[in-house]
């Protein structure tokens, strides 16, 4: 995996809205704290519009934010502003070996991650992170922000301690760190984009995330992990945060659900961490996609570092 350059202050952050619309004060704000912590942030033409519908511009203004800030070898980082859909419509207009050329970080997340399944498939690093919204309204002493910053600038890489949830399955395993939203990621099976589907040879540590999905929709994923081979090659797995779902006649919560799920399948011998801040939650910690990782789950404490 290609790891991007780190970046130094007076580097430009290009932001581009690939998928929804986006509030013009969160990408203001982002511009704003981009900025005061010592970058040069190019909004791109299309991010704030015109809008097409619900997405923040037509495809081919999309399209054509994301190409030229990846060709210009000034840009350093591609900040998206906002998840939502649409990056899935950007897929088949971008080459991998263009990615891979001009080597860049991407930061974002939920529907971004179609995206970084391109970086993936491209072999270069990129950072599963808060966007705009998160950068435009946080403390400027936000532990989240100062991570990403750390991260993105080549200060530090992941070195997460946190607490442990009582589904957890104990365990240690090293692998590469692979995921994003569930959703996203399991429509792109089948194509050159699929990331979820791992082979004998890989060793990986998958983390999954989501929101706005009912308990059945995302069992009915995980199953199609399970009958893919996935969940029984992995060396770890990270259940992330599932957000603004309701409770059915099954389960009264996601972790239960999976929880079942996984002892179904007789999946007891990796570690699983469950509830894991990254997500569609404030405190998301950014993780970096294709980092060699340790996953460390134990009764006290679970712990996720770059190795």
């Amino acid at each position: 995996m290609i790891n991007p350059p780190s970046l130094r202050a007076g580097d430009r952050i290009a932001v581009i809205s690939p998928a929804t619309t986006v509030k013009e004060e969160y990408v203001r704000g982002a511009e704003a704290f981009l900025r005061s912590a010592g970058f040069m942030p190019v909004v791109m033409p299309s991010a704030l519009g015109p809008a097409d519908g619900s997405y923040a511009a037509c495809g081919a203004r999309r399209l054509s934010d994301l190409l030229t800030a990846l060709a210009d070898d000034d840009v350093r980082c591609i900040l998206c502003a906002r998840g939502g859909y649409g990056c899935v419509h950007l897929l088949d207009g971008v080459e991998a070996s263009a990615v891979a050329a001009h080597p860049k970080w991407l930061v974002g997340f939920s529907d971004i991650s179609a995206l970084h399944a391109l970086w993936q498939k491209a072999g270069v690093m990129s950072l599963h992170a808060p966007m705009a919204k998160h950068l435009a309204t946080s403390e400027s002493d936000d532990a989240v922000t100062e991570s990403m910053i750390s991260i993105l600038t080549g200060k530090g890489r992941m070195d997460y301690r946190v607490a442990p949830s009582p589904y957890n399955r104990s365990g240690r395993a090293r692998g590469r760190l692979r995921g994003g939203n569930l959703a996203v990621l399991n429509s792109l099976a089948a194509t050159p984009y699929d990331i979820l589907t791992v082979n004998h040879d890989e060793d990986v540590i998958l983390f999954v995330e989501d929101i706005s999905e009912a308990i059945y929709a995302v069992e009915r994923m995980l199953t199609r992990l399970w009958l893919s081979g996935t969940l029984s090659r992995i060396k770890g797995l990270i259940i992330g945060r599932f957000t603004e779902y309701k409770p059915d006649r099954n389960f009264n919560s996601m972790e239960e659900m999976a929880d079942a799920l996984l002892t179904r399948y007789g999946i007891s011998d990796i570690p699983v961490a469950f509830e894991f801040p990254v997500g569609h939650v404030p405190y998301n910690l950014p993780l970096i996609e294709g980092e060699e990782v340790d996953l460390s789950v134990m009764p006290g404490e679970v712990t996720l570092k770059s190795v």
